[in-house]
């Protein structure tokens, strides 16, 4: 049976013993790296000079089995937060005290906070606007035809909006549900391709912008993946590269199969989506993914968007163990680019 100490040692959170005469009898590595230090022979009291703390392991010491107290700590300007779980050691009458960070909860808790928030103030526009407009045409618009025509139209926009939104939500869901689960179907990239610009051809031909297809000279370009989700994710960039980039310009979707990629320690496939437009500033590129993130608000509300493709993007890359890289200088477009695990070959 293991001893008490090479329990302490195994365990991976910081954890100190405190013996009957208050002083740190051992620690573990985890420990030494929270305090900084050895702490093993000095008083708990001048080790740790938090009051609630002192007082919890003071109960344990005097006969309470365990209990939970809480243990502040700034590192580099940052405010950290343990709870500290304080149980009765009775086979040598000391005391375990184990530090838990609490930081990936709260942090969870704050992202829950902040995309109710968000998701709150997306749907507020559009609700506020089809409220008002409905007040409008029971009232002094009940017999103005023109003005019922304009205004169900502005009212058919926004419940497009909420629509889209709702759609990219519930995408977003399903995506972040299959997070571990690992595609199995044989996709070919340049059939995605092919097929996306078909879709979104229309959509290029309203703000004249040619898409240029750049199919790899290696045919069939495969990977291992859902075919759903990389359809998306092509269809995401370019959507974006034709709404954001230089009207009566240029968007360019090439292909490429790579003999080696370190980080996939094997070949893969390289797609990339490049515009001609106006670019983003670099301070904005490493937030792009995040939900609800836009460079400018105004104008991705204007052109439909809801502020979750990019995360969209994001997440179904990260499921196919894949990397996003993205490239972007002012007045010199941008290019995102998606770089896959191949298909093993046979």
């Amino acid at each position: 049976m293991p001893t008490s100490s090479e329990v302490l040692h195994a365990l991976p959170l910081p954890a100190l013993v405190v013996g009957g005469d208050r002083r740190i009898a051992d620690q573990n590595a985890a420990a030494s790296d929270l305090f900084r230090g050895d702490l093993t022979g000095r008083h708990l009291a001048t080790a740790i000079r938090q009051p609630a703390l002192l007082d919890a392991v003071e109960a344990v010491i005097e006969g309470t089995t365990s209990t939970t107290a809480r243990y502040l700590v700034t590192t580099h300007g940052q405010e950290q937060i343990f709870d500290v779980h304080i149980a009765a050691l009775e086979s040598d009458h000391s005391v375990l005290m184990a530090f838990v960070d609490t930081a990936p909860q709260e942090e969870a808790g704050q992202m829950r906070s902040d995309f109710v928030a968000n998701v709150s103030h997306e749907l507020r526009t559009p609700l506020t606007a089809l409220t008002g407009f409905i007040e409008t045409l029971r009232g002094p618009a009940r017999d103005d035809a023109a003005a019922r025509a304009r205004f169900l139209n502005i009212m058919a926009e926004e419940a497009g909006r909420m629509n889209r939104l709702v759609t990219d939500l519930l995408s977003l869901s399903r995506v972040e549900d299959m997070a571990r689960m690992r595609p199995t179907d044989l996709v070919d990239l340049d059939q995605v391709i092919a097929m996306v610009a078909t879709t979104l051809g229309p959509a290029a031909a309203d703000r004249q912008v040619e898409l240029v297809i750049q199919p790899c000279d290696e045919q069939p370009v495969l990977v291992t993946g859902d075919r759903d989700q990389l359809t998306q994710v092509v269809t995401n960039l370019t959507e974006n590269a034709i709404k954001y980039g230089r009207e009566g310009g240029n968007v360019r979707i090439t292909t490429r199969a790579l003999e080696q990629v370190p980080a996939f320690k094997g070949p893969g496939v390289e797609v990339s989506v490049e515009d001609d437009g106006d670019g983003i500033d670099p301070k904005h590129l490493g937030r792009l993914t995040e939900r609800f993130y836009r460079v400018d608000t105004h104008r991705s509300r204007e052109m439909g968007g809801t502020g979750l493709g990019l995360a969209i993007v994001k997440h179904i890359v990260n499921r196919h163990r894949g990397r996003l890289r993205i490239e972007s200088a002012m007045g010199q477009g941008s290019t995102f680019t998606v770089t896959l695990p191949a298909a093993a070959a046979g």
